[in-house]
């Protein structure tokens, strides 16, 4: 007899949302696909019946079901759930008890289910229709790979828009559902993460096919602040197994105010674990802003260059490369029996920091590097080394790759 498929679990508050979480597990199962409703309602009697009730997802919370339970404010209560929703969550797909996860809520309900999910591996299939989806989600999806649906209108009731909508999501869950394997054969090849800009594409593409010839899986992550905290929680959650922070821009837009920061934590994960690390500096010559009105009226005088309609970039100064430079030396610092390898591009660090391009500047690229180098802690596994390069020249390429290489073996 063949087995029963897993099922998607259907995870809403149903206090207020039974009829909806109903309708879209009933589609889910018109798809072929088995569908459980889970209740994460906190302080009204649900609408209908729950495959899985709200005692047993409150239960995984660390201090047990009655800290969930007891609260008498709503916003204390969904905290206290998404919490215990998050252990639920992890524990049932640890355990291959469900195939896929779809949410349906409001802000309260997003907040609560959303954040839950982002504690589920990557490439497992999770989904949430949302009244909020339409606006920054970027609280809801952090650095996970949340499909988010825009709900159009609210999640309250049935109508020609909502059932429509509620149709696509379970149809969509379901078919991620199918899809996923049993187990991911990665043939034993080496993951390594490499930080990519624009600006830096050039070395990177190189890096990437020489890594690749050695039989390395490589991920590219895009420079934009999330790309390098998706990065670092892939590498604290033992996915990756090397990295080559080729593009450290994230630091300049976190000193100087940009739209790409890297935020506080940049680099603890990759040091902490100690996995073959060899970084540079790519792209510190600018800081990201939106479009050029959105640049702030004190900095409008200074080295702009609009690089697509949504983006406007700033040449960073001396003082500017000199506080990047102090920001990564103290991470570095922070962990002295990390190894690594810091390669510097005298040449230039970015595309547009060639001879004869906007953001060439000499003089503020020598305060980086000198600063880097009169800053951080080196040894025999703590090493810097400047190259006669720029940084998309080949053979820059080949010096990162080179240095990977030693450490990794």
């Amino acid at each position: 007899m063949m087995a029963r498929p897993r099922p998607v679990y259907v995870v809403a508050t149903l206090d207020t949302k039974f009829g909806e979480a109903r309708f879209v597990a009933d589609a889910i199962e018109a798809c072929g696909v088995p569908a459980l409703l889970v209740d994460v309602g906190t302080l009204a009697p649900p609408g209908g019946e729950a495959d899985i009730d709200r005692a047993a997802v409150a239960g995984h919370h660390p201090d047990g079901a009655p800290t969930v339970l007891t609260h008498t404010d709503r916003g204390s209560a969904v905290t206290a759930m998404s919490l215990a929703l998050r252990g639920f969550l992890v524990d049932a797909v640890a355990a291959g008890r469900c195939a896929g996860v779809i949410g349906l809520g409001g802000t309260g309900g997003t907040s609560m289910i959303a954040r839950a999910m982002q504690a589920l591996p990557v490439g497992f299939p999770k989904l949430m229709v949302s009244t909020v989806a339409s606006g920054d989600t970027s609280s809801y999806i952090g650095t996970s790979d949340i499909i988010m649906v825009n709900s159009v209108v609210d999640v309250a009731g049935l109508n020609r828009v909502s059932r429509q909508v509620f149709r696509n999501a379970a149809a969509a869950i379901a078919g991620a559902a199918r899809a996923l394997p049993e187990r991911v054969d990665d043939g034993g090849a080496a993951a390594v993460g490499v930080t990519m800009f624009g600006v830096t594409t050039p070395c990177v593409t190189a890096v990437r096919a020489m890594l690749e010839e050695d039989g390395q899986d490589v991920l590219t992550f895009h420079a934009t602040g999330a790309g390098g905290r998706a990065m670092e929680d892939l590498v604290a959650s033992r996915l990756l197994d090397g990295v080559l922070d080729i593009t450290t821009t994230e630091v300049a837009d976190e000193i100087v105010g940009g739209i790409f920061p890297c935020g506080p934590d940049r680099f603890d994960s990759i040091l902490a674990r100690g996995v073959p690390y060899v970084l540079s500096v790519g792209a510190l010559d600018m800081v990201n802003f939106g479009p050029l009105d959105t640049v702030p009226e004190r900095l409008r005088a200074r080295r702009l260059h609009v690089h697509n309609a949504s983006i406007t970039l700033m040449r960073t100064s001396v003082e500017e490369n000199v506080a990047c430079a102090r920001w990564i030396a103290a991470k570095l610092n922070a962990y002295p029996d990390a190894g690594f390898a810091l390669l510097i591009p005298e040449g230039g660090v970015s595309e547009l920091d060639r001879p004869g391009n906007p953001f060439h500047d000499p003089e503020a690229d020598a305060a980086l590097f000198a600063t880097l180098e009169a800053s951080v802690a080196q040894g025999p596994n703590r090493t810097i080394t400047r190259h006669p390069l720029h940084i998309n020249d080949a053979a820059f390429a080949q010096a990162v790759v080179d240095a990977y290489r030693r450490l990794a073996r």
